[in-house]
């Protein structure tokens, strides 16, 4: 019986460890896969263009490559920079939100499945971070014009 209650607790100790890894790896894996699914789309968009060459259209008429700034979502930031700080603001405050109630509903449930009441005090961390992206929202705001 004490070598199940030992090995319950060390997988409970594991489990905490897979979270911030699995995310970790699925950030990385996301951004491989966009970088790749980007130049897929420019090498197709580059065959198009050569065979629209090879049937005789004047290259002149044909539209630009796509570049990897193009595809990006950062290429209008860099011609509207209000727009930026807007989006800025707006990411911030979705993932304020988020992390908040996620903190809110870690406390809550900490606080009714633990008997001795205190592990609740574990969702004021991602309380107070998501407290802190949605100050920092209100401070990357742009002026809004009348």
């Amino acid at each position: 019986m004490q070598l199940i209650g030992n090995l319950s607790e060390s997988i409970v100790a594991l489990m905490i460890f897979a979270v911030p890894i699995v995310a970790i790896i699925g950030g990385i894996t996301a951004g491989i896969v966009k970088t790749m699914s980007q130049g897929r789309v420019i090498e197709n968009a580059q065959r198009e263009r050569i065979a629209a060459i090879q049937a005789g259209i004047d290259p002149a008429r044909l539209p630009p490559v796509p570049s990897l700034g193009d595809l990006g979502a950062g290429a209008e930031n860099l011609e509207n920079p209000e727009l930026a700080a807007r989006r800025l603001s707006q990411g911030l405050m979705i993932g304020g939100t988020v992390t908040l109630f996620a903190g809110i509903g870690l406390g809550l449930f900490l606080w009714l499945v633990n008997e001795d009441g205190r592990a609740w005090a574990v969702g004021l961390m991602p309380g107070f971070v998501g407290v802190a992206l949605l100050i920092s929202s209100f401070l990357v705001r742009p002026p809004s014009r009348a």
